[in-house]
């Protein structure tokens, strides 16, 4: 079997993949769910941590920016600026 990852021995990929195949749709939803809110706090922590003079707000901009792109954070960004005008944000 060819490994699907150079840094795993292919005896340890091979317990994994049996060990996901046994767990069943739920528990790998589980699974996929919770690595995904790892990355995405990892994620915010380096950023805050590279920006530790940034708000919440342009941390959360910057995120956007990274994640979705330059267009999205331009729109978040305008958005929450005309919030700020009306008293919103």
């Amino acid at each position: 079997m060819k490994t699907q990852s150079v840094d795993t021995h292919p005896k340890a990929e091979e317990v994994q993949l049996n060990l996901l195949r046994k767990a069943g749709p739920i528990k790998r939803a589980w699974l996929m769910r919770s690595l995904s809110q790892t990355v995405l706090r990892l994620s915010r922590r380096t950023l805050r941590e590279m920006n530790p003079d940034l708000s919440e707000q342009a941390l959360n901009v910057l995120f956007v920016r990274y994640c979705y792109g330059d267009d999205l954070a331009d729109r978040l960004q305008i958005y929450l600026n005309r919030g700020k005008e009306h008293g919103i944000a």
